[in-house]
């Protein structure tokens, strides 16, 4: 039997998660109150039971102090439950526009501000949040990201080490990524603007990307980023880090910032294993 319990801010994303799970064969229940854990425990253990996989929505409506969402953890802990805490967050600007474009209240802000409720949340939360297996910030992710990424992290169990990356590629005509975290200026690489009959295509189609890749700069970069992001992304790891936004630019967005960004992708994904997005910004802008 498989456990998995999906819990975090109220905002954040939960229900839609567990609908993933639901959509991937996992018998999803919500809210499930505290005082019912281990009755329905015992009943999806019990002999001839349907379940196999199971996903449990817990937040701070499900007990109604702190130490009963510590005690529940640790109670499926003891009993050797083959089980995973996944967290979803996202920043309070996040969750406070979330709340006022659906125009629902917070569980726990009563008749104090929505920020006071969002703090208590986080301090009730807490102590999940540090045992948690896997935190996603959903901040920045629409529905497909989260999909993807669960998808990655519970079904094909792999690492995911509490931090979704996104390689975002852009042009520096059109503006910096605001959520940045790193950002490299790949304009020294041989420009396919400057041949015509590349011009009107991009890094995703193979005639650019061979163009860039051919180059012995290019070769040589990728290989220095791949140091310095196998040597960064551990430590980002380490310091509890759960969002990196690396952030590829060339001058329009479309021919080698989005070759690179493929690259990077897929080592990042394919040969590294981690939970990458992939996103290319101005790709199909029109030229002007």
């Amino acid at each position: 039997m498989e456990y998995v319990i999906v819990t975090g801010m109220s905002g954040a994303g939960k229900s839609t998660a567990l609908k993933i799970l639901e959509d991937n064969g996992f018998y999803c229940v919500d809210n499930l109150p505290i005082s019912l854990l281990e009755n329905f425990i015992d009943l999806a253990n019990a002999e001839g039971s349907p379940y196999r996989k199971v996903a449990l929505g817990i937040d701070s409506r499900s007990g109604s102090t702190a130490a009963e969402l510590k005690h529940a953890a640790e109670a499926m802990q003891e009993r050797k439950l083959s089980l995973r805490i996944i967290f979803l967050d996202a920043s309070d600007k996040v969750l406070i526009k979330r709340y006022k474009e659906t125009r629902r209240s917070h569980p726990l802000s009563g008749n104090e501000r929505l920020e006071q409720g969002i703090e208590k949340e986080r301090q009730r939360l807490m102590y999940l949040r540090k045992k948690a297996d896997t935190i996603i910030d959903t901040s920045e992710l629409l529905t497909r990201d989260l999909r993807a990424a669960l998808e990655q992290i519970i079904l094909s169990e792999e690492t995911f080490q509490n931090l979704m990356i996104t390689v975002l590629s852009f042009g520096f005509k059109y503006g910096l990524p605001e959520d940045s975290d790193l950002v490299f200026d790949v304009r020294f690489l041989p420009n396919p603007y400057y041949v015509d009959e590349l011009r009107d295509l991009t890094g995703n189609d193979a005639l650019v990307r061979d163009y860039v890749m051919q180059s012995d700069v290019t070769a040589s970069f990728l290989d220095r980023l791949s140091d310095m992001l196998e040597f960064l992304i551990p430590n980002y790891v380490a310091e509890g880090k759960n969002n990196l936004v690396i952030s590829i630019g060339c001058t329009g967005g479309r021919h080698r910032s989005v070759t690179i960004a493929n690259a990077i992708y897929d080592l990042l994904k394919k040969e590294k294993g981690y939970v990458v997005n992939l996103e290319h910004r101005d790709a199909d802008r029109v030229r002007k």
